[in-house]
């Protein structure tokens, strides 16, 4: 029997286009992301559960959500 596979979401920021205004900051429940040296957001993907909160808040539409093979 193989290792069974499994999805889950996350977010994923268009680095290249975010303007790191932090909106998502504010509302991540679980702390996942951070803005990284003023320049744009970055997820932490070990924290992340793919709610949507920081995809619906964004005003640029940077960020994604994703299901992802774990």
């Amino acid at each position: 029997m193989g290792a069974e596979i499994r999805k889950r979401r996350k977010a994923f920021v268009d680095t290249d286009s975010c303007v790191a205004c932090g909106c998502c900051v504010k509302v991540c429940p679980l702390k996942a992301i951070a803005v990284f040296k003023g320049i744009a957001a970055r997820v932490n993907p070990e924290l992340c559960v793919g709610c949507g909160k920081c995809a619906k808040e964004c005003p640029a539409s940077v960020i994604a959500i994703q299901e992802v093979r774990t």
